[in-house]
């Protein structure tokens, strides 16, 4: 019983130190941006050795990939959830649940957006596949969601689109087209088209690009997503 309790602590302690190597990273980048991210100065600001911290990641990009995983994963949970949440809601209700969310998690891990889309880190090196690949497959299923929910009432603005499967990238088909084998590819692009509107007005907060235009940031975003649903002819929430 006691080698067992001594075992328990030991990974306890572990994974607390896993996670505070972690935050530190995060706030490293929050600080000074991608490039701060080294495990000497995660040792540093921890009161480790080099030596020690290269026992909880070998390289610094070990502890990048480990980053975006966990970050990505906590992403597609939290958009997932919103959206699993409000089945069998109408469209809009739906979608602007799963935009909140979105917005919602970027505001509340600023260093991890930027992380996950926004600054690369100088010289890293992605595991074959991508970090993440699980999680970006799940956000990329519930964005083509969005799409479908959206698709009767947008159809009628494709009806000339010149959209082929060939414009997308084949891993991103793989990933949808099972799932959603009715739509056709210019629901692909409507998909690609509402991210695209969204996820750019919320990089430019979270890049404080909006701090000297507006001081209600959180207003422009509704108003946006209430334009985008209001140009697809998505009725609005009962």
């Amino acid at each position: 019983m006691a080698g067992t309790g001594t075992r328990n602590r030991r990974e306890r302690l572990r994974a607390e130190t896993t996670a505070e190597i972690k935050q530190v990273a995060l706030g490293l980048m929050g600080e000074g941006g991608p490039d701060a991210i080294t495990l000497r100065a995660i040792a540093r600001e921890m009161g480790m050795t080099a030596n020690a911290i290269y026992g909880y990641f070998a390289t610094r990009d070990a502890l990048v990939t480990t980053l975006i995983d966990d970050l990505y994963t906590a992403l597609a949970d939290t958009v997932g959830a919103a959206w699993d949440a409000t089945a069998g809601e109408d469209p809009a209700t739906r979608i602007r649940a799963w935009a909140g969310a979105f917005r919602d998690w970027t505001l509340a891990n600023p260093e991890g957006f930027r992380l996950v889309y926004g600054d690369p880190v100088p010289g890293y090196q992605p595991p074959e596949g991508g970090p993440a690949p699980d999680a970006a497959q799940r956000v990329c299923l519930v964005l083509t969601a969005v799409a479908d929910a959206a698709w009767p009432h947008a159809r009628h603005l494709y009806g000339d689109s010149e959209f082929q499967w060939s414009d997308f990238d084949p891993g991103l088909l793989a990933k949808v087209r099972p799932a959603f084998p009715d739509l056709p590819p210019a629901a692909v692009a409507l998909a690609l088209s509402i991210w695209g509107r969204l996820h750019g007005l919320v990089s430019l907060e979270v890049y404080g690009h909006l701090n000297t235009q507006t001081t209600s940031p959180e207003r422009l975003f509704r108003e946006e997503l209430t334009h985008l649903l209001r140009s697809l002819g998505v009725p609005p929430a009962a």
